[in-house]
């Protein structure tokens, strides 16, 4: 389980050519070598997998040709988490009535700061501080 653990690596895709994170592929937090990836797709799906993805690996983006790696300390506020421990993670579901509604979420609480990875239609989003006011907030007990 993570609750408790310190966060001791993010790692995100980079896109190297344009040298800004590749929004498109995993986020991977390790927390003590418990590692949990998060990816969104589409307009309603959320993965979540653990300990499956080897960030040491050269990345292949199914043959795009894009120039993809692995980056630690982006963003500044992803790594300014890092030597924290896990306070809670929380599933949150949209609530409005727009097309994002019932896409799901997933936040991270630590004593200084919280993350939120969400779906920014099709891509990964991510958030810090409260998560806004139109989530539903599901506490998961075991995580």
């Amino acid at each position: 389980m993570l609750k408790g653990r310190r966060l001791t690596q993010a790692f995100l895709v980079w896109d190297v050519e344009d040298d800004a994170w590749f929004s498109d592929g995993l986020i991977l937090l390790d927390f003590e070598g418990e590692q949990v990836e998060i990816v969104h797709q589409k307009f309603d799906e959320l993965s979540i997998t653990w300990n499956t993805v080897d960030p040491t690996q050269p990345l292949d983006w199914a043959g795009q040709g894009l120039r993809l790696a692995w980056r630690q300390g982006v963003p500044g506020e992803l790594a300014a988490l890092s030597g924290q421990r896990l306070r809670a993670v929380e599933l949150l579901e949209w609530a409005s009535e727009d097309m994002a509604g019932g896409m799901v979420a997933v936040t991270f609480t630590f004593p200084d700061d919280q993350v939120t990875i969400y779906n920014a239609l099709d891509e990964n989003g991510m958030d810090f501080g409260l998560p806004d006011r139109q989530y539903t907030r599901h506490m998961l007990d075991e995580c």
